[in-house]
Order: C-alpha cells, then sequence, then structure tokens
C-alpha cells in the first residue's frame, strides 16, 4: 500500500479540482524562519534535519463541489503558494505561508471556509511548446505586503513515481494540509489523488520575492526542481486534529 492509499480519508469528499503544469520550487530554509507559521499543536517536519520551504506555481481547473457541475468564471484559474511542511501524529502535511489566486471569488471562500491566507494576484499561466510561462503580481487591498513571481519553466525528462524516503517523495506525497481557524485553533483538510506524476525541471526565475513578502528570505542557492503535468485531487472540509 503506497502513501496516497494510507492516507486516503474517511467520509465523503467535498470538492474536487485539477492541477495542471505545477513547477515544484524548494529551498533549503531555517527552522527559525518558517516555525512561527506553524499553527499551535503542529510541529515543523524537517528532512534531514533541515527546514524546507517551497514556491509553487500551477493552474486549476474543473473546479466544483460535490454534485454540482463547474461554474463558470469560477471553475478555472492560475495559483501560487509558498509552503513549509508541518507534522502530526506521524502525519506530514503542507503549511501555507500565503497562497495566491487570479479570482476574487475563490479567494474570499478559500479564506472563509478553509481559513487559508489566500491574496488577490494578477496572474498568467501560459504553455510554450511543453514548457511554461508564468506571471503572478499580487494585487490585494488588503494591506498584504506586494509579491511577484515571474518565470519560464519545463520538464527535462519522463514522469516518474517518488521513492519512498527521498527528498522527492518528502516534499511531493503530503495528503493534507494544517492551519488555523479564526479561534486559532490548529485544524487538518484532507485530499486525496494518486501519486506524483513528477518529473525533473529546468526553470529560469526572474523574479521572485513570494516568500520575502512574508518575511523569509530564500537563501541564494539553485533551487530543487520538480514538474508535474497534471493531478486530479478531491478535498475534504477541514476539521480539528482531534476528529477521527
Amino acid at each position: 500500500m503506497d502513501a496516497a492509499e494510507r492516507a486516503r480519508p474517511s467520509g465523503p469528499w467535498v470538492m474536487v479540482q485539477v492541477w495542471h503544469d505545477l513547477l515544484f520550487a524548494h529551498w533549503p530554509v531555517e527552522a527559525s524562519l518558517v516555525g512561527p507559521f506553524l499553527p499551535a499543536g503542529v510541529e515543523l517536519d524537517l528532512y534531514e534535519g533541515r527546514a524546507w520551504i517551497g514556491v509553487v506555481p500551477f493552474r486549476m481547473s474543473g473546479i466544483r463541489a460535490r454534485g454540482l457541475p463547474p461554474l463558470p468564471g469560477l471553475s478555472a484559474f492560475p495559483e501560487i503558494n509558498v509552503r513549509t511542511y508541518g507534522i502530526v501524529d506521524g502525519r506530514p502535511g503542507v503549511v501555507f505561508l500565503s497562497l495566491d489566486a487570479a479570482n476574487a471569488v475563490a479567494v474570499a471562500a478559500a479564506r472563509r471556509f478553509f481559513h487559508l491566507p489566500y491574496r488577490r494576484a494578477r496572474m498568467t499561466c501560459r504553455r510554450d511548446g511543453d514548457g511554461i510561462e508564468y506571471h503572478s503580481r499580487r494585487e490585494d487591498a488588503g494591506g498584504a505586503p506586494p509579491a511577484e513571481f515571474r518565470a519560464r519553466y519545463r520538464p527535462t525528462g519522463a514522469p516518474y513515481r517518488a521513492r519512498a524516503g527521498t527528498i522527492d517523495g518528502w516534499v511531493a506525497e503530503r495528503y493534507c494540509l494544517y492551519t488555523a481557524d479564526r479561534a486559532g485553533r490548529a485544524i487538518r483538510t484532507d485530499i486525496a489523488h494518486e501519486p506524483w506524476p513528477l518529473q525533473p525541471a529546468a526553470a529560469d526565475i526572474e523574479v521572485n520575492t513570494m516568500a520575502e513578502a512574508s518575511g523569509v528570505r530564500l537563501p541564494d542557492l539553485p533551487p530543487l526542481l520538480h514538474f508535474a503535468r497534471r493531478l486530479d485531487v478531491r478535498v475534504w472540509l477541514p476539521r480539528g486534529l482531534t476528529a477521527p
């Protein structure tokens, strides 16, 4: 049984999404830089003693609630997130520093119902051959610091499944996210999908102030890069960490 099957949650999912043309760009950072972003009760997850931060641009499509068709104008848009990693009771998950999306309604809904730090941005994601041209500039009016990402990226090899214990699997194969509700209580949102069809990647990142906007300066090192062309995802409602 692989990690995806072991992590498959019980109960009905509430939303489906399709993720396209995704880049994982990761840098090692000091644990003290990202630890403050973890909700109370969530431990910082480390790989070989180091914390990691990821900047992840992609686009979504086919977004719909269970039992409903995709809504015109709300079911497809680009997104970019900045993430680190937490763990609770041996279950690894994602902790977001920020999420920017090009749809004001989706931003408002995600902030309200999933308690995620979404911001509105002006974004383009364009296929160029087998590569992607991506640009995001935050335009949120809620007082968030400015943030921008401009890059070209592409896969450089065939898809593969990450092996357990590798850094590839550690950053990618996570089937929940941790955040806090309005009262500051830690909550978990489960997701389910097949194992990531990762590909080695190359990227020309011209501008990247996404992590810096959250107060985290990335090291002057080449990032660890992975690409994924498509992933179909199911999402469950958030629940308290003590819920079954």
